[in-house]
């Protein structure tokens, strides 16, 4: 009788369970369909709801079988770019492209998908350069079309992204995005037979009109700010049935069907919105006499002449209506921009490199009332340094012992303030301001707080 070990028993069985369990492996086809059905069941999900987690595993477990495939690459590029996850998803799209093959039908998309991470990365002129590189593998492809578009416009070339965006409805013309951005767009683009025409759709022309004014530019421009700022939504929200002369519908009946303001309707949101906007400013206890004088947060008024709303108006009103108070009241400063903020910050850190330090307003008051010094004094003669920035003003003086006691008294009175509550504070020495005291002296006129005498 053949007597076989234990341990070569258990060698033996593991070695049989490895090949059944290799025969039993997933084929890589098998791993990806998977994945894809996976996808595409959260992609059919309400956004909240979608959960691309499992879809990643899948595609991650597929991607074991080959690292180099290149449809597993771009499915997990894709679910990376669901996930938001930008650095992952830019790798592995140009893992991808590493292993594409010349003919691969992906090329565009895969360089689409790098401007879009790009553009949501910052980064518009690399965005453009993946865009232009995925027309030239199709110069149909819908997505770089709208997203160059998107770029041209924000560059302020308007003209060059109109053509784009028409491109891209030319090839989809159901594209929401880029018929958006081309509505949008039309005061800018529209030639004067176009805008002429637009304006006889809203009845604000006679029909009989054959050329453009510039009062008509205006016109127009001022209806299609309207109807981009919510103006048609605000109407058949505050009547159930709007009057049949306020809108009109464009292309009724076909899938690109579009509701424009008439010069009645525009006529009438503008007086309405007026009227509302006074009860609701009212309503945010702005009293009556100022309501009218109210700005933005740039200092321009948001009432015109007529009691209507100018655009940055409309905004104004639309916030107080949500609880935002987006204005100003009259006397209240404009506040810094973000440029002027990072000027100001920039300010003070050159200040404290200098060797500054910032005082309190109390403390400045201590140092005026035991000097005898105006602040136009101190700030001429004793190194006071004042940073304004809207409402706000700050202070600054020379810290520590300075090589010219004038520009160290202000600091020296500072520390010696300090130091009632911080009593181990070091005190700086000052041999003009002891000097004085020691005759009894003030630093600055009682009379008009200039400097009476100098080192």
């Amino acid at each position: 009788m053949l007597y076989i070990r234990p341990i070569l028993l258990l060698n033996l069985f593991l070695c049989f369970f490895s090949v059944s369990a290799l025969g039993a492996q997933e084929s890589l086809p098998s791993c990806l369909e998977r994945g894809k059905t996976e996808f595409l069941a959260q992609q059919q999900k309400a956004l909240p709801r979608r959960n691309y987690e499992p879809a990643r595993r899948i595609f991650e477990r597929c991607l074991k079988l080959d690292p180099d495939n290149v449809d597993t690459l771009l499915s997990l590029g894709g679910v990376a770019m669901e996930q938001n996850s930008l650095s992952s998803a830019q790798d592995y799209f140009w893992r991808a492209i590493k292993n594409m093959p010349r003919t691969s039908p992906y090329w565009s998309y895969t360089y689409s998908m790098l401007g879009d991470i790009a553009f949501k990365q910052n980064r518009p002129h690399d965005a453009m350069k993946y865009y232009e590189k995925s027309l030239e593998y199709n110069k149909a492809y819908v997505n770089s079309l709208v997203g160059k578009a998107v770029i041209l416009e924000n560059l302020g070339n308007v003209q060059d992204a109109a053509r784009a965006y028409k491109v891209a409805l030319a090839v989809e013309p159901l594209n929401v995005v880029a018929r958006r951005h081309l509505t949008a767009l039309e005061p800018v683009y529209f030639t004067d037979e176009e805008m002429l025409a637009a304006l006889k759709q809203r009845y604000a022309v006679s029909p009989d009109k054959q050329t453009l004014s510039d009062e008509d530019r205006k016109l127009f421009r001022e209806i299609h700010s309207a109807e981009q700022r919510g103006g048609l939504e605000y109407l058949k929200g505050k009547y159930k049935n709007p009057p049949a002369d306020y809108i009109v519908t464009l292309f009724k009946g076909t899938d690109f069907a579009r509701d424009v303001l008439t010069l009645n309707g525009y006529n009438a949101l503008e007086q309405q919105i007026g009227q509302d906007a006074v009860a609701v400013f009212q309503k945010m206890k702005v009293p009556a006499k100022d309501v009218f004088k109210l700005r933005d947060k740039r200092g321009e008024k948001i009432f015109l002449p007529d009691n209507t709303l100018t655009d940055s108006g409309f905004y104004v009103y639309n916030e107080a209506l949500r609880g935002r108070k987006e204005f100003l009241l009259p006397g209240e400063s404009v506040p810094p921009t973000r440029k002027e903020l990072a000027e100001l910050s920039s300010r003070v850190e050159e200040l404290y490199s200098s060797g500054y330090t910032e005082i309190s307003e109390a403390e400045l008051s201590f140092v005026k009332k035991q000097s005898n010094c105006s602040e136009k004094t101190l700030r001429q003669d004793m190194g006071l340094y004042v940073l304004k920035s809207g409402n706000n003003t700050r202070y600054f003086v020379p810290a520590g012992e300075t090589a010219d006691p004038t520009k160290g008294v202000a600091y020296y009175y500072v520390a010696h303030y300090r130091a009632r509550r911080q009593p181990n504070i070091r005190l700086p020495r000052n041999r003009m301001v002891e000097e004085y005291h020691s005759y009894g002296f003030t630093v600055c006129s009682a009379v008009d707080g200039s400097l009476l005498l100098a080192e």
